[in-house]
């Protein structure tokens, strides 16, 4: 759909909304520009890379790496080269970031670059399956952990699901009142799960010093020498680095993103690579391989171990880790929505703004509810493994989208243009990451998933080419209801 397209759903829409308040009795007129406000600046912008990368998987079980490549070394290797590889994906999309300065990620690039089926297909997995599954996921972790210190509670199935909706609801009102107050929170829980993890860090160094070397004398040896593995060791890595290009997400609201979205996109990546590489070497100075192999939670058995009577402190860790990533995943998911909507992808409505606290309420609801829908379902785990492997597709997608445009737009001047290698480099990495996992272990859930891709298109035509279904009514009466409005057309590119 064009931007003709999106000009015409907007002007079916009043310009000016009067909004009668129940406490002032006082109409509120909306604004005729009414759009996202720039409240992100660099320090959210690397909190929120940083949060939403970081969740509960570095303080529990960091083995799959170290089981994989068989040896000390060759693991800190492999998380070392994935922080590089993202780092180069976090290349890519600040030049598309400061090229197409609208939010949406991949999404708007592949509207740019080729037109609106692929965008409707990504906004459509996205919206549908991966943020809200995540969401879900990372809310029920946070549940779990919050039971842990009630044992009264038992362990039945509703309490946990019961903490993770209220966590759900409340990421729901935070973000839907502020995009500051979001940020907020963002930057606090960041620096929560940093200073967590920065005790792990400088605890691993003093013991380093005092001579707790042995895990890496001879580190590499018993490495694995198959390339297929080493490249698995990779792969699984990486996922632990998801979320490098959260920011590309809200490119509209960040403060000159023409500066502060490639500083922080590469902040954020090199600051999680450091992270990773030192809390895995804090972890071996108090136990050995395979002693790490052998635990589900080793950030909790490093803490008995150096931290003894203070060990309480990682949990808690973890309780900020969760939350603040699940922050993240809300603020960041919810703009997807807001710009398919925008596009006429989506209904109209989910790309209003609220006329007097300017943020995407409608979508940012939307997300939210689809993933409380998700908290039902008892193998969600399962659900985003068969559809992981989608992400990298749409990945490479976008990183063919930058090779295209250096093409299809030469001419146009660019804030960032990093070598064409890069690019390259990230593509490739990305077709071997979609295509390992089938030929690896081939299943028919992976089929299932491509289904579930390719019958967006069903929706597709009847709903977004064709506009066949009208819902103008239900459109106003929200509109009314939550006091929102169309926001501000898209930027130019």
């Amino acid at each position: 759909m064009d931007g003709s397209d999106t000009d015409g759903l907007k002007q079916r829409r009043l310009d000016n909304v009067s909004f009668q308040g129940s406490e002032t009795a006082s109409s509120v007129v909306v604004e005729t520009e009414v759009h996202l406000k720039k409240a992100v600046g660099l320090l959210s912008g690397v909190s929120l890379i940083v949060g939403t990368i970081i969740g509960s998987g570095i303080f529990i079980s960091p083995k799959g790496v170290l089981d994989m490549t068989g040896s000390v070394g060759l693991s800190l290797v492999v998380w070392a080269g994935s922080g590089v590889l993202a780092l180069l994906g976090s290349l890519c999309w600040s030049e598309l970031g400061t090229l197409i300065q609208k939010s949406g990620g991949e999404w708007a690039y592949l509207m740019e670059a080729f037109g609106p089926i692929p965008a409707f297909l990504y906004a459509w997995v996205s919206v549908i399956v991966i943020r809200p599954s995540s969401i879900a996921i990372i809310c029920l972790t946070f549940a779990e952990y919050v039971t842990s210190f009630f044992p009264y509670c038992g362990k039945p199935d509703i309490p946990p699901k019961i903490i993770a909706a209220a966590a759900i609801v409340t990421l729901m009102i935070v973000n839907s009142l502020s995009v500051k107050a979001a940020a907020r929170v963002q930057v606090i829980f960041t620096f929560a799960k940093l200073s967590a993890l920065g005790i792990i860090m400088v605890g691993g160094i003093v013991r380093l010093a005092q001579g707790h070397t042995s895990q890496f004398e001879d580190s590499f040896a018993g490495s694995t020498k198959s390339p297929s593995t080493i490249a698995l060791a990779f792969y699984q890595a990486l996922w632990a680095y998801d979320g490098w290009n959260n920011l590309n997400y809200v490119t509209e609201e960040i403060e000159k993103p023409e500066k502060n979205l490639p500083r922080a996109n590469i902040l954020g990546v090199v600051l999680v690579t450091v992270v990773y590489v030192l809390t895995n070497i804090g972890y071996l100075t108090a136990m050995t391989s395979q002693e790490l192999l052998d635990s589900n939670a080793v950030a909790v058995l490093w803490g008995d171990r150096v931290l003894k009577s203070a060990a309480v402190i990682l949990p808690i860790a973890v309780l900020f880790s969760t939350y603040g990533s699940a922050n993240g995943t809300v603020f960041s998911g919810g703009r997807v929505v807001y710009v398919a909507g925008r596009a006429g992808h989506l209904p109209e409505l989910l790309s209003y703004v609220h006329v007097r606290r300017l943020t995407p309420m409608p979508s940012i609801i939307f997300t939210c509810c689809i993933a409380l829908i998700m908290i039902g379902i008892s193998n969600i785990g399962t659900l985003v493994d068969f559809f992981s492997f989608t992400a990298w597709l749409f990945y490479g997608s976008t990183a063919g989208a930058l090779l295209y445009m250096r093409y299809t737009k030469r001419d146009v001047k660019r804030i960032i243009k990093i070598p064409i290698v890069i690019p390259i480099i990230f593509l490739l990495c990305a077709i071997y990451l979609v295509v390992a996992p089938i030929v690896e272990d081939p299943q028919i859930q992976f089929l299932y998933a491509a289904i579930f891709v390719v019958g967006g298109l069903i929706f597709y035509f009847p709903l977004v080419h064709f506009k066949l279904i009208k819902i103008d009514a239900i459109t106003t009466y929200f509109q009314l209801f939550m006091e929102v409005s169309p926001s501000h057309r898209a930027p130019e590119s």
